[in-house]
């Protein structure tokens, strides 16, 4: 994510690129140095976000970074998501270098206004068009127009689906082999009535992905995050993240080994949770999600347990008042144990009430 002033567009920036499901890998802000081109390099992004300036505002910076990116050599493709009246001037200085972009709506048009939805869109033309694009599976002409798509849009608009049907905030906290993915809808309480209390503006749908987080690829990562925040990590646990992280097809057959296995996807859940409502700046405001009624966990540690071993696991999210954020107060936790969350998100625009319907039944309410 390369943007123009941290406090405001670069943050805006990493807020979508973390709400279209990227791991984000390096952030920078302001005028780009070799040296910062040397780090991009070294990283080996699959997509360069670039964001900078109000539409009508400066955009000096903005060009000057697609300059950098132009001469630096990189075939990374970029998203352009900036200062709309530059965008033809940025897209021409990297097509006469011959580095692919795609065009976007402004991620932050004017002060206190954050628009995802184009950026997002294009972050996932993207990725399937020059990352996943002919490898394996998707070689075959018809593959992007096959794909409907990603699974976390899918869970994305089902979290929508869900809120709609929900008489109160809800998460859906999603635990995978390489990554963790905390989604929540929140409405307005009180005094965060009004977006120009933050200057970036709030995602009252969001989604926060962790590339360090999950129980078999990152399986490690949980460990590290883990300690780091202060958790407390059994031997048992850790063992058995260097077992799975270094046999990744490795399956919980034992009662130990699944006692392990949820401990670590509960490490998980609490981690990135913290992430998800923590601001971005430390003199932020956390996301407000002390309102949420229902937590949905999924994945398949959690669809294996079943409600038994789930509410162990997530019970600590639930308690977590040293995370720098409110848990919910009076939360139930709900298993997604059909693995609907994809479909419900996949029907909403062409069977919206059979969508709701089965969204209804997840959360263990009336559909409307």
């Amino acid at each position: 994510m390369v943007g123009y002033e941290r406090e405001v567009t670069a943050r805006a920036g990493r807020m979508v690129a973390l709400s279209a499901g990227a791991s984000v890998v390096f952030v920078s802000s302001g005028a780009l140095t070799p040296d910062e081109i040397e780090r991009l390099r070294a990283v080996g992004a699959d997509l360069v976000l670039l964001v900078g300036g109000t539409d009508g505002g400066n955009a000096t910076t903005l060009l000057h970074n697609a300059e950098r990116l132009a001469r630096a050599g990189l075939s990374t493709p970029v998203v352009v998501a900036g200062n709309r009246e530059a965008s033809g001037e940025v897209h021409g200085l990297l097509a006469r270098a011959g580095v692919p972009s795609s065009a976007a709506d402004n991620v932050l048009p004017s002060i206190g206004h954050l628009s995802p939805e184009s950026a997002r869109a294009a972050i996932r033309e993207a990725f399937l068009t020059h990352v996943i694009g002919g490898k394996r599976l998707s070689r075959h002409a018809g593959f992007a127009a096959a794909v409907r798509r990603a699974t976390p849009d899918a869970v994305l608009n089902a979290v929508r689906v869900l809120r709609a049907v929900s008489p109160h905030d809800l998460m859906v906290i999603d635990v995978g082999g390489a990554t963790t993915d905390v989604y929540s809808a929140v409405e307005p309480h009180g005094g965060e009535a009004a977006p120009e209390a933050d200057v970036v503006g709030t995602l009252r749908v969001a989604r926060t992905v962790e590339g360090d987080l999950g129980l078999r690829l990152s399986a490690l990562g949980v460990v590290d995050a883990a300690s780091r925040e202060g958790l407390s990590v059994g031997n048992q646990t850790q063992e058995w993240a260097r077992v799975v992280a270094a046999t990744p097809r490795r399956v919980a057959r034992t009662a130990a080994e699944r006692e392990a296995d949820l401990d670590l996807a509960g490490l998980c859940a609490v981690v990135s949770t913290r992430r998800h409502a923590r601001p971005y700046q430390v003199t932020g405001v956390p996301r407000p999600l002390a309102e949420v009624g229902t937590v949905v966990a999924s994945g398949g540690v959690f669809r294996r347990e079943g409600g038994r071993g789930t509410a162990p696991a997530m019970r600590p999210v639930l308690r977590d008042f040293a995370g720098g954020w409110q848990p919910p107060e009076h939360a139930d936790v709900s298993v997604d144990a059909a693995y609907v969350l994809a479909a419900v998100g996949l029907m909403a625009s062409d069977f919206p009430q059979a969508a709701a319907s089965l969204a209804a039944g997840l959360m263990g309410v009336q559909g409307r």
